[in-house]
């Protein structure tokens, strides 16, 4: 399938679902509507509310700030977990002896550690950078770890008999085998990032997109919550693109699903 057409039928799906949900919130059926506006908005008052957040400049601050918290806590945690992950998966005994504990950390609901961060660093950035370290960290370290512990036997020997050093088994043969695993695991961490920042400005916050939602809440703006995620999903999907287009760059030597280098 072509990317045009891909992209179109992705739009499709989109449209229509918001054509769906502004007729089911608007238009009753059978006597009834199905989607009341009170609990489901709909489609033009959440537009209509992305708007005019824009439009007044509000929205500028809090995006900002959400999307500096997302931007620390993706980076820290990415390359925590990849160092660690390349430490364990190359010093098996460190990984044997490290293993429980990294199980036990990593079972600990996150939502639990979000007040806890807010008391240790107070009600600035830095807890919800850590909130995000914390769900980011543990998924890029695991698919490193994997990664490299995937690498062929049959290739490193190779390596080996041609007389290539650690150094360069590093370079040409366990880096280029994290590198897909890494960033498999990074487009789930770009939203696992932004979803550690909003969710610990939902718990205290003064500003963000956590906030804004957390105040459109508070009222029963139903929209203001929709026009919220809305935002958010955007932003996730741009910070996405950003990271697809890393991917390609240092992934030039994969193969394209039809087989084209």
């Amino acid at each position: 399938m072509s990317r045009p057409t891909l992209f179109a039928l992705q739009v499709l799906v989109a449209v229509v679902c918001i054509v769906l949900w502004q007729v089911l919130s608007t238009v009753p059926v059978f006597g009834k509507i199905l989607l009341p506006p009170f609990f489901f908005s709909n489609p033009f008052d959440v537009f209509s509310q992305i708007v005019k957040w824009f439009a007044s400049g509000v929205i500028w601050k809090h995006l900002g700030i959400t999307l500096a918290e997302s931007i620390l806590a993706f980076v820290i945690g990415s390359l925590g977990g990849v160092l660690v992950g390349f430490w364990f998966a190359r010093q098996p005994i460190v990984a044997a002896v490290f293993d429980p504990y990294v199980k036990m950390v990593n079972a600990l609901p996150r939502v639990v550690l979000a007040p806890i961060f807010a008391l240790w660093l107070g009600l600035g950035i830095w807890s919800k950078v850590a909130l995000g370290v914390t769900l980011v960290f543990f998924i890029v370290f695991f698919n490193v770890y994997q990664g490299v512990k995937e690498v062929s036997r049959t290739v490193l020997d190779n390596g080996r008999m041609l007389g290539m050093s650690e150094r360069q088994l590093m370079q040409h043969v366990y880096w280029p085998s994290a590198l897909s695993w890494m960033f498999s695991s990074l487009h789930t961490s770009v939203g696992f990032a932004v979803v550690g920042a909003v969710v610990g400005e939902y718990l205290g916050s003064a500003a963000g997109l956590g906030y804004l939602i957390q105040q459109a809440e508070g009222v029963f703006d139903v929209a203001g919550v929709f026009a919220g995620m809305f935002v958010l999903s955007a932003f996730v999907i741009l910070i996405d693109f950003g990271v697809t287009l890393v991917e390609r760059r240092l992934l030039v030597w994969r193969p394209t699903v039809d087989g084209r280098g």
